[in-house]
């Protein structure tokens, strides 16, 4: 009897354990995370009255639900993709742990409409505008109307970090300075290579799919060659704020992140493989990371 119990509690165990998964997988949590760093980047890059305690919580909070309604979307909107795609064929949508039903579209709109509301009466209206922007940008833009048209989709789709940025920015002051300003302009330009890495390891299931992601289009070798650009203007972007007060603590960061990602994005030109692609990608969000921490002990070290 006692091994029956223990075995019937490892069984709801590793059910629960599926479904915080399935969940997880469905409001793209991992994307939240970043997104939700990049608020706080720009809340604490944007000078003026440090937030209390509970703003801050509220700016987390709302960015994430607002993140999450955009991943649900996004896997709602792309059963059909996902399901052609290795990496993506055990969402839930796909899978059947989730029913693809219209009852979700009420509940992503909800959750969407919980966040904006409460960003604006606990921040301000125009944090609320942003966070709603935001997951407009990859809910509508990205997804439903570019992702299946054009090789520019990701690059457009960056936006949706920007806004976060500028979100976070705005819960200290709705009036926008360069410094925030030029975080989310790294923000635009971090996400293509980020992607595109990744797009050249699967560019295979992509176009399986019929998704036109850049690796897919132009090829490998030249998406490498793209990405090596948009990766030197983003570091070259990720210095400019020093030019707006930041101190060596911030420029540090910057140059030791980026140019790390600058290394192995020469060295996925040189050599266009998958494994090269991954690294790269990797690299990504090493910089992403040092550039963080390099902001965060700028805004609460330097002098």
């Amino acid at each position: 009897m006692r091994l029956q119990i223990e075995l019937g509690k490892e069984k709801d165990t590793k059910v629960k354990m599926i479904m915080i998964k399935q969940f997880i997988n469905l409001f793209k949590l991992r994307i939240g995370v970043v997104i939700t760093l990049a608020a706080l980047g720009g809340m604490a890059i944007t000078p003026g009255q440090a937030l209390a305690s509970w703003k801050i919580l509220a700016l987390s909070l709302t960015v994430m639900m607002a993140s999450a309604a955009a991943g649900a979307f996004n896997q709602y909107f792309e059963r059909d993709i996902d399901a052609k795609m290795t990496r993506t064929k055990n969402r839930p949508f796909v899978n059947g742990f989730l029913q693809h039903s219209r009852r979700w579209l009420v509940i992503i709109g909800l959750i969407l409409a919980v966040a904006v509301t409460s960003a604006a009466l606990a921040l301000n209206a125009m944090a609320a505008l942003n966070i709603f922007l935001g997951a407009f940008t990859y809910a509508i833009v990205y997804t439903a109307w570019l992702k299946r048209r054009t090789w520019l989709n990701i690059v457009f789709g960056g936006l949706a970090g920007s806004f976060a940025v500028l979100a976070g920015a705005a819960a200290v002051d709705p009036s926008f300075g360069p410094l925030p300003g030029l975080l989310a302009l790294v923000l635009f330009l971090w996400t293509p290579p980020h992607f595109w890495s990744l797009a050249i390891v699967i560019r295979d299931q992509y176009a399986a799919a019929g998704v036109p992601m850049l690796p897919v289009v132009k090829g490998d070798k030249k998406a490498a060659r793209i990405i090596l650009g948009h990766t030197i203007l983003l570091v070259l972007a990720s210095i400019l704020p020093v030019f707006y007060g930041l101190s060596w603590i911030y420029l540090a960061g910057a140059l030791l992140g980026g140019t790390y990602f600058i290394i192995k994005s020469v060295q996925l030109l040189n050599n266009p493989t998958k494994e090269a692609a991954m690294a790269n990608f990797f690299a990504s969000l090493i910089q992403f990371g040092v550039l963080m921490i390099a902001l965060m002990l700028e805004v609460n070290f330097a002098a």
